[in-house]
């Protein structure tokens, strides 16, 4: 229990950091939130749960291949706030277009290959 403290306690430090930085400094901010740091705390969690080379590895081509169909919530969420929605609204239909792009993900990827 105390590990899985510790996990939650670190990510949580995390995000805290990101949202303080980017209160005075929005595009530092941005840059440390766009730092793979999540997958990388994931990875090492993983492996020291798990240390299977060919389950990391999987692990690792998968987290690629979703981080695509997420690219474009940080492109229309500026627009839409920018042409007046709502902050709450644009989260909304930005993680929706987010779910929509993981769901043609899953469906699409296998019949290319991708093991997801």
């Amino acid at each position: 229990m105390l590990y899985l403290a510790i996990k939650a306690g670190l990510s949580g430090i995390i995000i805290a950091i990101v949202s303080e930085v980017a209160k005075r400094y929005p595009g530092f901010g941005a840059l440390i939130a766009s730092l793979p740091l999540v997958s990388m705390l994931g990875m090492i969690w993983l492996w020291r749960d798990k240390p299977d080379v060919p389950n990391m590895a999987a692990h690792v081509e998968a987290t690629f291949w979703f981080v695509l169909p997420s690219l474009p919530m940080f492109l229309l969420m500026p627009w839409l706030l920018r042409h007046g929605t709502p902050f709450w609204m644009a989260l909304a239909v930005g993680c929706g277009l987010t779910i929509g792009l993981y769901l043609a993900m899953v469906g699409v990827g296998p019949r290319f290959g991708l093991r997801l």
